[in-house]
Formats: structure tokens, C-alpha cells, sequence
């Protein structure tokens, strides 16, 4: 407003000098000239004055609102210090640094599981080459000790393997059947030499001295009439097809003929491959010459060790001899192996006995 006033005083100032001057001349006064002209820079200085009270004004009101905002801050940072610094404030963070770690603790117990394996501790290369030698020397002394033991047990499995097949043969072989054997030496059977076929001989170990009695390892045909029933304790002839001839110890009405071998899983070879499979049943009668069929039988080394076959005898006849004919055996290419033979039947000889002195009872 003031800037405007003075613009437009100093556009009027030419005009209003020149009518006063137009006005006054006339009069000749120069006396009132002069103060005309001198009241020109008066009226500039009275229209220019307001401008420098407004700018005095607008400073004052820019100090004020410094001073209170400064006043302001200063106050908030006194009212801070005081409340950091009271008790209050401390015993609050206090109490929330407890809770904190309480809280912590109770989480690294309860929520975190224990390690089971701690983190191993580290060794220079020079502990770890020694620590391995050592346990290589460890080794070594165990393997030796097992090496030792396995020859023990080796040699003692080696002393008493047939012992112990014998014994557990012997209880196998007991009361199995249940039936009287007629064809066991020590209730007088025996072998036919003459009809029986010959013993396997072995030409890899046909030496001088095995030929001596003594020396001779080959088991004789009559050991087929003994319970004595282990591993290699068996009569053996050439090849797959033989015979064997056994004669009773009186005449024997036979209904029953039992084949023995040692099974597969106890055999030193492995294997079941001596053993007879095809085979056929004869009754001799007195002459020596007639014989009476009385059956063809398969022996089963996949079944038990002791095979039971009944005999086509009907109608029931007694013979004083039985013969035994192997056909086959289960693929040895060598000989075949007869273990044990029994005989089954009734002894007639005893029954004509019995009635003669008038004693009654079951056959034996």
C-alpha cells in the first residue's frame, strides 16, 4: 500500500508543481516559491514511512515464535531427563529385562532339545596320524585273536564232529519206527557173502598198506546191520546198481522194509548223491534159488532220514534171507552208500515154538 502511494505521488508531484506554480506566478512572490518547493521532499518522506514500521513488525513476530519453540524443546528435554533419571523408570526396566531373560532361559531349557553329540575337538595332523595308527594296531591284535579263536574252534568242531553225529544219530535212530528189526546183528542177522555184491574199491588211495586189514578204511557189507548209524560209517559198491543179501536169523514173515541214510545238511560231501533211489524188495525162500517179489520202492533224500516202505506179501509168506537191490542212486558217478537195512515182519519159528509149549503171546 505504501509502495502504491508513493508511485502514485511521484507521477502527480510534475502536475501539482506546475499548477502551483501557474497559480502563484502571477503574484511574484519568490519568497512563496521557495517553500512550495521545499514541502516536496517532506511529503516524499511522510508517504515512504509506513513501509519500515511493517518489516519492524513481521521480526519481532519471527523472534517471538523462535523463542517459544526454543522454550518448547527445552522444556521436553528437561521433562526426558527427569523421567530417565526417576526411580520409577529404572525399577520398570528393571523388571522387563528380568522378564526378558527368564523367558530366554526357560526357551534354551524346554524349547531348544539338547545336543546329543557334541562337536568333536580339533586335533592337528600330527594327533590324527597317531590316534589312527593306534587304532590300526587295535585292529590288527583283534583280527589276530579272531584268527586264533576260528582255529580253535576249528580244530575242536574237526575232533569231536563225527562223536557228536554218532550220539545225535544214536537218539535220532531210537524208537523212530517202533517196529522189531530182524535184520540187526545182534539178534543173529548176517550177510549173504556170495550173493551180495563186491566193495567199492578207491584206486586213488589203493596203496600197499591200505590193503592190510588194519589200514583198510572200507566198511564191510555188515555194517548195514548195526544201529551205529554217523557220517562215512557205511558200506559202499561200485557204481549205481548192487545188491545185498541178509540172512535172518530164523524165517520171518516180512511185512515192513526200512532204508536209513544220513540226511543232506550233515553229509561231509554236501550232498545225498550215494544214496540209493530206486530199489526192489526179493524174498528167498530155502532153496536159495526161488525168490518171491515183494516190492519197488523210490528213497526220498529230500524226506526224513528214515524211510518205512511196506511190503507186497500177501498172502504172507516167510523166507529165512531177503535181498535188498539197489537200481539207482541220486547222481554219484562212483558208488553207492548203504548206511543201515532193517527187516520187519513176524518170526514164525517163535509162533511154532510158542504153540508146542503152550505159551501164549505177541510176537518180538
Amino acid at each position: 500500500m505504501g509502495r502504491k502511494l508513493s508511485a502514485e505521488a511521484g507521477a502527480s508531484e510534475p502536475q501539482w508543481a506546475d499548477r502551483l506554480w501557474r497559480g502563484n506566478q502571477p503574484s511574484g512572490s519568490s519568497v512563496v516559491l521557495e517553500e512550495q518547493l521545499n514541502l516536496l521532499p517532506i511529503l516524499d518522506l511522510r508517504q515512504e514511512m509506513p513501509t519500515p514500521r511493517v518489516s519492524k513488525s513481521f521480526l519481532s513476530l519471527l523472534f517471538q515464535v523462535l523463542n517459544m519453540v526454543l522454550s518448547l524443546a527445552v522444556d521436553g528435554l528437561v521433562c526426558v531427563c527427569r523421567e530417565i533419571c526417576s526411580i520409577r523408570f529404572l525399577f520398570t526396566a528393571v523388571s522387563l529385562l528380568s522378564i526378558f531373560l527368564a523367558a530366554l532361559w526357560w526357551g534354551l531349557l524346554y524349547l531348544i532339545p539338547p545336543l546329543e553329540n557334541e562337536p568333536p575337538e580339533m586335533l592337528t595332523l600330527s594327533q590324527y596320524h597317531h590316534r589312527v595308527h593306534s587304532q590300526g594296531q587295535q585292529l590288527q591284535q583283534l583280527q589276530a585273536e579272531l584268527n586264533k579263536l576260528h582255529k580253535e574252534v576249528s580244530s575242536v568242531r574237526a575232533a569231536h564232529s563225527e562223536r557228536v553225529a554218532k550220539l545225535v544219530f544214536q537218539r535220532l535212530n531210537e524208537d523212530f519206527v517202533r517196529k522189531p528189526d530182524y535184520a540187526l546183528s545182534s539178534v543173529g542177522a548176517s550177510i549173504d557173502l556170495e550173493k551180495t555184491s563186491s566193495d567199492y574199491e578207491d584206486q586213488n588211495t589203493a596203496y600197499f598198506w591200505n590193503r592190510l586189514s588194519f589200514w583198510n578204511y572200507a566198511r564191510p557189507p555188515s555194517v548195514i546191520l548195526e544201529p551205529d548209524v554217523f557220517p562215512g560209517n557205511c558200506w559202499a559198491f561200485e557204481g549205481d546198481k548192487g545188491q545185498v543179501v541178509i540172512r535172518l536169523p530164523g524165517h520171518v514173515q516180512l511185512s515192513d522194509i526200512t532204508l536209513q541214510h544220513p540226511p543232506p545238511t550233515v553229509a561231509h560231501t554236501g550232498g545225498a548223491s550215494s544214496a540209493p533211489r530206486d530199489f526192489a524188495v526179493y524174498g528167498l525162500q530155502a532153496d536159495d534159488e526161488t525168490e518171491v517179489f515183494l516190492g519197488k520202492f523210490i528213497f526220498d533224500v529230500q524226506k526224513s532220514e528214515i524211510q518205512t516202505f511196506h511190503l507186497q506179501n500177501d498172502p504172507p509168506s516167510a523166507f529165512p534171507k531177503v535181498k535188498i537191490q539197489i537200481l539207482s542212486n541220486w547222481g554219484h558217478p562212483r558208488f553207492t552208500c548203504l548206511y543201515r537195512v532193517r527187516a520187519h515182519g513176524v518170526r514164525t519159528s517163535e509162533w511154532a515154538d510158542d504153540n508146542a509149549t503152550g505159551v501164549t503171546g505177541g510176537p518180538h
